[in-house]
C-alpha cells in the first residue's frame, strides 16, 4: 500500500481553544509517538487526512520540520454530528518492522440460496509488515451452506501477514433465516421456561 505524504507543522498551542482553531482551517491537530521518543504534537492537512483514513491501516510519510517519519494511524477521534476527524494518534513505524494491526472481515460471494450469513467477528487482529499493511482480508461464503462455519485459521491471509486471532474463532455462520411463527415459538418457550423458575 502506497504511503500518504503529507507536511506536518509543529503546534506549540494546546486545548480546546487550540484545537477549534486549527479545524476551522481545515488543519487536524496529531500526535506521533513511538520508538522510544517523545511525543510530537502537529497539525495535519484535513482533506488529504480524511480521504487516507478512509482505508483501515493507512500509512502515513509525514515531513514534520524537515525530517520524514513513516507513521500509522492507531487511533482517530471523530465528532459523531458532523462526521469530523477531531484528532489523530500516529504511531511512528520503521520500514521492515512487523507491527499489529485489526484488519476488517470482507464478505464475497453467496452463499446457498435460502440461507443468511451472521458475521460473528468484523476484524481480526493481524501480524504484517508496516509498509504492507493490509486494509482488509477476504472471506468467500460461496456454496456454503446451512450449518457452515467459518473460523480464524480458516481465512487466507494477505501475503507476509500472520493471524494473531486465535485460529478456532469464529467469524461468520451460515444459517436460514428465522420466520416469525419461529420467533414467536421461541419467545413463547423461553417465557415457559421462566414462568417454571
Amino acid at each position: 500500500m502506497a504511503e500518504t505524504k503529507l507536511v506536518a507543522t509543529s503546534r506549540t498551542e494546546f486545548g480546546k481553544g487550540a484545537a477549534r482553531r486549527l479545524r476551522r482551517a481545515d488543519l487536524i491537530p496529531a500526535v506521533l509517538y513511538g520508538h522510544g521518543t517523545d511525543p510530537v504534537h502537529v497539525a495535519l492537512p484535513g482533506h488529504e487526512v480524511m480521504m487516507a483514513v478512509k482505508r483501515s491501516n493507512a500509512l502515513f510519510e509525514i515531513e514534520v520540520d524537515g525530517t520524514l517519519m513513516l507513521a500509522i494511524a492507531k487511533d482517530v477521534q471523530v465528532e459523531p454530528v458532523r462526521n469530523a476527524i477531531e484528532h489523530l494518534d500516529l504511531l511512528i513505524v520503521r520500514r521492515g518492522e512487523k507491527v499489529t494491526v485489526e484488519v476488517p472481515v470482507h464478505v464475497v460471494g453467496e452463499s446457498v440460496a435460502g440461507t443468511i450469513h451472521v458475521v460473528e467477528t468484523q476484524q481480526l487482529l493481524l501480524e504484517a509488515e508496516a509498509t504492507h499493511l493490509p486494509d482488509r482480508v477476504e472471506v468467500s461464503i460461496a456454496g456454503l451452506d446451512e450449518g457452515a462455519i467459518v473460523h480464524a485459521g480458516d481465512i487466507p491471509l494477505p501475503q507476509g501477514s500472520a493471524l494473531l486471532t486465535e485460529p478456532e474463532h469464529v467469524v461468520l455462520t451460515i444459517t436460514l433465516p428465522k420466520t416469525e411463527a419461529a420467533e414467536e415459538a421461541e419467545s413463547a418457550e423461553a417465557g415457559a421456561a421462566a414462568a417454571q423458575v
